[in-house]
């Protein structure tokens, strides 16, 4: 007699959450990011005899968490999500609309920024202010112009626009390539990154590394994925790597007398994995009202990128006389709140500048702002969103 067996019950599925629209999770990445490039350069008011006598102080230690394990994290992650956006653009443009668009959105603002920055610090420098670099001659305006064989001494940030032309120039080759040509071309990055060789055709090889990875991301359609994955999981690699970047840190001074190739490579694999934990965080802010709030302010994270050096040699030194340099007891106070002052010269610049020009504005911020784009581009829908980057 055959047995006859119950219905089998229902399985129950775990709903998942909504993916929220990956292009608002990218306005809110960079503006992060933007916002931890900042403190990479805030104002400290001392020298580097003054702060070495400062080394192992409450103040010391502040300054190297925030700069270290956020702010210098900050630059992969930007890369990652350039050459995540280029695929699309290529494809909207072709080949050379895309490097024509990428002279106006990029290189131009590097040169005009340079060019604007070099003109007010040093004309600066001339009218008396103290502290800040003069005038030099033909090879000092050329690397600060055209960050030819370093980054420039005033606009330091702009370096990172140099390396991401070039892997740009170089995108349309790039996208063609199969997956394991992509992972061999990160993994000789990664070898150029650590070796620490300076080859000037790339002042940052990392800056490849990670644009090649967002190029492999978008193939693969991972950043969505990364998205909802646990927490702790993104948090997982940074905490194991975290002690090793500390560690040498304390053994070593901040690296110094320790192998180069060691600390780069811990570095590295510190920037990588903060760029995972961002990213999943920006994906998870991108679902509530936070994130919708902040990507009002993603339309200037451009313009902040390029113009908080000005903040930094300009005002940062006025406000600095109320709150003392490192040190003082209110110095800390003006540093954590750096990018937010940062963050108010800048819009108050950009919309002084759109209201006089707006194609002045629509220069100087590679087309996100101007009569061309009235909205944050993060703000639309993925599929009609026109990003430059």
């Amino acid at each position: 007699m055959s047995r006859i067996l119950p219905p089998e019950a229902p399985v129950r599925r775990m709903a998942q959450p909504p993916l929220p629209p990956t292009s608002q999770a990218i306005g809110l990445a960079r503006l992060i990011c933007i916002l931890g490039i900042v403190y990479v350069h805030a104002w400290t008011g001392v020298g580097g005899d003054v702060m070495a006598a400062q080394a192992g102080s409450a103040q010391d230690v502040l300054r190297w968490t925030v700069v270290e394990l956020f702010g210098r994290s900050a630059v992969p992650l930007l890369s990652i999500v350039s050459g995540w956006l280029v695929a699309a653009s290529l494809a909207k443009r072709g080949p050379r609309g895309f490097v024509a668009g990428k002279v106006r959105s990029v290189l131009l603002p590097m040169l005009l920024w340079n060019a604007i920055a070099i003109v007010a610090v040093t004309g600066a420098g001339v009218m008396g202010m103290p502290n800040v670099p003069l005038l030099g001659g033909f090879d000092w305006i050329a690397d600060n112009l055209f960050n030819l064989n370093r980054a420039g001494d005033i606009n330091v940030q702009t370096a990172f626009l140099r390396d991401l032309f070039l892997c740009m120039l170089a995108a349309p080759m790039l996208v063609r390539l199969r997956t394991p040509w992509l992972v061999a071309l990160i993994a000789a990055a990664a070898v150029w990154a650590v070796g620490g060789w300076m080859l000037y055709l790339l002042l940052r090889p990392s800056i490849l590394l990670f644009f090649a990875a967002g190029l492999l991301l978008r193939r693969h359609a991972l950043a969505e994925r990364i998205g909802l994955l646990p927490f702790w999981l993104t948090v997982l690699p940074f905490g194991i790597v975290l002690p090793f970047k500390i560690g040498l840190s304390i053994l070593g001074e901040g690296g110094v007398g320790q192998p180069a190739g060691l600390v780069n490579g811990v570095d590295l694999l510190l920037r990588g994995s903060a760029a995972l934990l961002v990213w999943r965080s920006a994906m998870a802010m991108a679902r509530g009202g936070v994130g919708a709030r902040l990507l009002a302010f993603e339309r200037y994270a451009f313009f902040l990128f390029c113009s908080h050096l000005l903040f930094m040699w300009l005002v940062a030194p006025l406000i600095g006389g109320l709150s003392g340099a490192m040190g003082s007891p209110y110095w800390p106070l003006f540093f954590l709140a750096q990018p937010l002052f940062a963050l108010g010269f800048a819009i108050m610049l950009a919309q002084g500048i759109e209201a006089l020009s707006p194609a002045a504005a629509a220069l100087l911020s590679g087309g996100r702002l101007g009569k061309a784009q009235t909205a944050s581009p993060a703000a639309l829908p993925l599929a009609h969103a026109h990003w430059k980057l």
